[in-house]
């Protein structure tokens, strides 16, 4: 998955930017108080793609 296509996911789904650190970009998500981080790759793995939004409390981003 694109970074930019899980990002836009985040926005949308209520997570608000934090910081961006070195090599990860911080995400807080207001309702459950929870924080993950999105490292600045191109490519974001599935599986780390669905822990980061299982650890938000998200719904998992859709396949195209």
């Amino acid at each position: 998955m694109k970074r930019k296509d899980l990002v836009g996911h985040l926005l949308k789904e209520g997570c608000v930017q934090v910081r961006e650190g070195g090599r990860h970009t911080v995400f807080l998500n207001p309702r459950t108080k929870s924080v993950s981080t999105v490292p600045r790759h191109t490519e974001i793995n599935g599986y780390l793609a669905k822990k980061i939004c299982r650890d938000l409390g998200v719904n998992q981003p859709r396949k195209k």
